[in-house]
C-alpha cells in the first residue's frame, strides 16, 4: 500500500513538471513569434519657415515647439495628408490664381486648407460655410450673395476674392501678413484688442485665445507636409491626385424655373449641374433684372 501511494505521488510529480515544461514551452514560443509594435518618429521640423515671406522665428522654443505640435498632430493622420494633397492637384491652382490676381501671398492657399480642408461644402459648429468658412451675416458684406437659392460661400473664385478683401484690409491695419492671417480666425477687432493691450502687433508675441495660437502653427504645418510631401513619405502616382474638371461656361441674364429641366437640356443631370456650381442651392435659379450668374457645364 506505501509502494503505491509513493507510486502515486511520484507519478504526479512527473506529470506536474511536464505539464509545466508544455506551458513554458508554449509561453516561449508566444513570445518568440509575438509581432512587435510598430516605431513611430517624430518627423523633422525645417530648419526655417517664413508665411508670406515673414520669418518665422524657430529659433525661439516657445515657436519651435507650437509649430512641432502641429506637425506631429497632422503628420501622423496620414489619410487626411493624402487626401489634401489629392485635392490640392485640382484647387490650389483655381485658389492661386485668385490670390495673385487680388495681390495675396500665394502661401494664404494653406489658410484655406486650415480652414475648411479644401472641401467646398465645409459647416463648422457655429455656421461658417464654405471654402474659406465665412459666416451667412459676415459674407455679404465682402460681396458674396447668400440666399436660399444662391450661396457664394460655396463658389471657390467668389470666396477667395472675398477672403482677399478681408486680408488686404487686416494687412494695413496690423501690417503683417501674418497678423492678418491670424485676425482671420480671431476677428479684426479681437485680434486689435490684444494687440492694444499687450502693446505689440507682432502674433510671436502675442497671448491669443488658444485657437489662435495654433491657428499660424497649423497653417504652417500643412504648408511643410504638402510642400515636403514625399520627403516625408507621402507618394502619389500622377493618376491618383484628382483631376482638374473640364468645364464650359454658360451666362445666364433670365429666371431659369427648374433647374432638372436646365440640365437635361445641357446634356447633364441636376446632380452635375450642382457638383460642378455648389452655390446653387435651390431648384430655381431667380435672375433679377439687369444681373446675370455664370454656370459651369460639363464639357462635351
Amino acid at each position: 500500500m506505501k509502494r503505491k501511494a509513493l507510486l502515486n505521488v511520484v507519478t504526479g510529480i512527473l506529470f506536474g513538471f511536464i505539464i509545466a515544461g508544455i506551458l513554458a514551452f508554449k509561453e516561449e514560443v508566444h513570445i518568440a513569434t509575438k509581432v512587435p509594435y510598430p516605431t513611430h518618429y517624430a518627423p523633422e521640423l525645417p530648419e526655417s519657415i517664413s508665411f508670406a515671406g515673414e520669418k518665422v522665428p524657430l529659433e525661439r522654443w516657445d515657436v519651435k515647439e507650437r509649430l512641432d505640435r502641429e506637425v506631429l498632430f497632422n503628420y501622423y493622420n496620414h489619410a487626411n495628408v493624402l487626401f489634401l494633397l489629392k485635392l490640392a492637384n485640382r484647387y490650389f491652382p483655381v485658389i492661386s490664381e485668385r490670390l495673385k490676381a487680388n495681390g495675396v501671398p500665394d502661401d494664404f492657399k494653406y489658410l484655406c486648407v486650415a480652414e475648411s480642408n479644401l472641401l467646398s461644402d465645409a459647416r463648422s459648429s457655429v455656421g461658417a460655410t464654405g471654402f474659406w468658412q465665412f459666416m451667412s451675416g459676415t459674407a455679404p458684406g465682402y460681396g458674396l450673395e447668400t440666399n436660399s437659392q444662391v450661396d457664394q460661400r460655396y463658389d471657390i473664385e467668389k470666396s477667395t476674392d472675398a477672403a482677399c478683401k478681408y486680408l488686404l484690409t487686416a494687412y494695413q491695419k496690423f501690417g503683417s501678413w501674418t497678423g492678418a492671417a491670424a485676425s482671420y480666425n480671431c476677428g479684426q477687432g479681437g485680434y486689435n484688442g490684444q494687440a492694444t493691450y499687450q502693446g505689440t502687433k507682432y502674433y510671436y508675441d502675442l497671448l491669443l485665445p488658444e485657437e489662435t495660437n495654433r491657428y499660424i502653427f497649423r497653417i504652417l504645418a500643412f504648408k511643410h507636409l504638402m510642400e515636403n510631401a514625399e520627403d516625408l513619405g507621402f507618394h502619389l502616382k500622377e493618376n491618383e491626385v484628382y483631376p482638374i474638371i473640364p468645364f464650359k461656361t454658360a451666362t445666364v441674364t433670365s429666371t431659369i424655373p427648374n433647374l432638372v429641366e436646365y440640365a437635361l437640356a445641357n446634356g447633364t443631370n441636376f446632380k452635375m449641374l450642382r457638383q460642378m456650381n455648389p452655390w446653387l442651392r435651390g431648384r430655381t435659379l431667380i435672375v433679377k433684372s439687369g444681373k446675370k450668374y455664370e454656370l459651369k457645364l460639363p464639357e462635351e
